[in-house]
């Protein structure tokens, strides 16, 4: 295969995997809604204390594996070594899924020591239902590092989007289910959870299907070998594969060689949240509330959080943009172009944060009207509505890093803020319940963002205008807040002349109308100050020139 037509797979195969995974990723963020609307508070709350716990153990059962049979397999395949890559995707199988099941069992049997820990005893039916997912997860995730490895990457993205889909699907039946035969909200809570294993299965399934036909065809080549793009921090892990007919031992030990460090740095993510699990709900109770109500007040704190994660969602797709343009640039010796296009990143991304957290603290009230039903929380979810900034550089930073060839520190980051987090949950929830659990997200993620930007800020020799750019980005938050607030109050009013009384569809009119009025807001008063150009926008790797055109076309880019 020709060096170009290697690059075009590649590139058809990360827009396959990266569209894939933002679906499924907006239908796994949706799915609490109905989730909190159909099962209350109680219920919400519970599951979101089950579910940071339900991700770490999943990410410790899969042990970074997908990444590293995705790197070997795609290794022997260059060099035609096929036998290799199915004897290595076998001892990986095999390891996981009784790795898998292992974890599963001591996850179930663990239950009611963890609901201690917790401070909940409504958590131990969730918990159990999560475990069951662990019987399947593994194995599949291995299967898609395989098919990564051949640079196949639609049996992983239609598997993602099925197991999603399953997931939301068994979840909402047994909501209704359980609801109708008059559940209490701790069983109600594990069939939500049971909705995750029967996701597993069903893309499992899927998984299998594919190997099916795969293994049924004849090989007929190989792709060429590629360039290595490991990052510098990760080259000497001393995983390499050169592994020709070696033992399963020796196979194993490279796999893991390779595989811990990632699932060490994955573990980062759901630590934050992991700080929510073990302190919240406790605190909560010692402050006097009753069980079931504290898992409700928690869950009031968790509404926020679906909104804030689409923002980072978002930022996590634009963000893979950069990663490849600044690798090229660092390896070509580049430094002004690294330089520009991470600052441009930084103030573009940094706008694009605050300017959420502007408009979903101006529009709290209506958005928590219209997806949750009351306006519970309103102020906890003004504060929530800020770790959409801290959220989004955290993420973008992290991504300019492993750009430049940096991936340990942005996990190291993590930890750092998820200590921070638990520290700040102890000292402000017993003063400020749920409000300060939600000071405490916001300061920890501004604090991982602040140590990526100070790293990046001396590897990347990053030089801006600070006082010009900060006053700026002012005047554009001062738009949004502005346009969003008169849309909403407009709204309001026309809907009160017409008669339409105050409630769920008054308020949803409202959110919308002030998301639409700050996102014009936001493209006008970033275009007239400037912050917006046409020739920075054409920096932005492979969206920069259409969106140029297309803001100029709008009459909103000079």
């Amino acid at each position: 295969m020709k060096p170009e037509e290697t690059g075009a797979r590649l590139l058809k195969g990360a827009f396959i995997l990266s569209a894939a995974a933002m679906l499924s990723k907006l239908i796994g963020t949706l799915q609490k809604i109905p989730l909190q609307n159909m099962g209350g508070d109680a219920v919400f709350g519970i599951y979101n204390t089950v579910y940071p716990f339900y991700m770490m153990m999943i990410t410790v059962a899969v042990l970074g594996f997908p990444a590293a049979v995705s790197k070997f397999v795609a290794e022997y395949e260059a060099e035609g070594r096929s036998g290799d890559s199915r004897r290595l995707l076998r001892i990986s199988s095999v390891t996981l899924v009784l790795f898998g099941l292992v974890l599963g069992l001591i996850m179930y049997g663990a239950a009611p020591w963890l609901g201690q820990a917790i401070g909940s005893g409504q958590v131990v039916p969730a918990l159990r239902a999560g475990a069951l997912a662990l019987a399947f997860v593994p194995w599949m995730s291995v299967l898609r590092g395989y098919f990564q490895g051949l640079h196949n990457m639609v049996p992983t993205a239609v598997s993602q989007i099925v197991e999603q889909s399953v997931r939301v699907a068994v979840m909402i039946a047994l909501l209704l289910y359980l609801i109708e035969a008059g559940a209490s909200p701790d069983r109600i809570a594990a069939g939500a959870l049971l909705g995750s294993a029967a996701g597993g299965a069903a893309g499992l399934l899927i998984m299998g299907w594919y190997w099916r036909r795969h293994g049924s065809r004849p090989h007929t080549g190989a792709p060429q070998p590629l360039p290595s793009a490991e990052p510098e921090d990760v080259k000497d892990s001393g995983a390499h594969a050169d592994v020709n007919k070696e033992g399963a031992g020796v196979l194993l030990r490279r796999l893991l060689a390779y595989g811990i460090p990632v699932c060490l740095s994955l573990l980062a993510v759901p630590l934050i949240g992991l700080a929510d699990t073990f302190t919240v709900p406790r605190l909560l109770s010692m402050a006097g509330l009753p069980e079931e109500a504290a898992m409700a007040e928690f869950g009031i704190y968790n509404r926020g959080l679906p909104l804030v994660q689409l923002v980072t969602m978002l930022a996590t797709s634009l963000s893979v943009l950069f990663i490849p343009a600044l690798a090229e640039a660092k390896f070509r010796g580049e430094r002004d172009r690294v330089a520009s296009q991470t600052g441009l990143a930084l103030r573009w991304f940094w706008l694009i944060g605050m300017s959420a957290s502007i408009g979903l603290a101006v529009l709290a009230k209506p958005i928590n009207v219209m997806l949750y039903e009351d306006a519970a929380g309103t102020v906890t979810m003004q504060v929530i509505a800020f770790t959409a900034a801290g959220g989004t550089m955290s993420t973008i930073t992290a991504a300019l890093l492993q750009g430049v060839g940096i991936v340990k520190a942005p996990a190291l980051h993590l930890l750092a803020a998820a200590a921070l987090k638990l520290l700040l949950n102890l000292l402000l929830v017993p003063q400020l319940g749920i409000t300060g659990a939600a000071i405490a997200g916001v300061a920890a993620h501004l604090a991982a963002a602040a140590l990526n930007i100070a790293l990046l800020s001396r590897s990347a020799r990053i030089t801006a205008g600070a006082g010009a750019v900060m006053a700026r980005t002012l005047a554009v938050l001062a738009a949004v807040a502005l346009a969003a607030w008169c849309a909403q109050a407009a709204a309001g009013a026309m809907l009160g002349a017409a008669g339409i009384a105050p409630g769920r569809l008054a308020d949803a009119a409202a959110a919308l109308g002030g998301v639409l009025a700050g996102g014009g807001a936001f493209l006008a008063a970033a275009a007239w100050t400037k912050l917006l150009t046409a020739s920075e926008l054409r920096m932005l790797p492979k969206v920069g020139g259409p969106l140029a055109a297309l803001l100029k076309a709008l009459r909103l880019l000079r």
